[in-house]
């Protein structure tokens, strides 16, 4: 049997967890590569900044309803407000992770 093929993923904010999932999906084994040591990409506020790496502001609140960014196969809970401080967009993402 043929062992399978690894991928690479560089990043572990909203795009780079999605391509986790989906590699999983398929069969692959994954490796993330993250600059930080968290997940979360520009959704995670950073009191001190990291060269290259992108943050939200400490005040930031999505611009898009939760409906409008949820992944389509993982609905943000009911009781999370319509419009996410980052936050709780960061702590969807953790359930995302977790789920998956």
């Amino acid at each position: 049997m043929l062992s399978p093929k690894r991928i690479a993923v560089i990043g572990a904010g909203t795009s780079g967890l999605t391509a986790i999932k989906c590699c999983k999906e398929e069969g692959l084994a994954v490796t993330c590569f993250e600059k930080t040591d968290h997940f979360g990409g520009r959704w995670r506020y950073r009191t001190n900044s990291i060269d290259g790496v992108a943050s939200v502001m400490k005040s930031t609140v999505s611009l898009h309803s939760k409906e409008m960014l949820a992944f389509s196969d993982f609905p943000p809970p009911k009781h999370f407000p319509n419009y996410m401080h980052h936050t709780k967009m960061l702590e969807y993402l953790q359930l995302y992770a977790q789920h998956f």
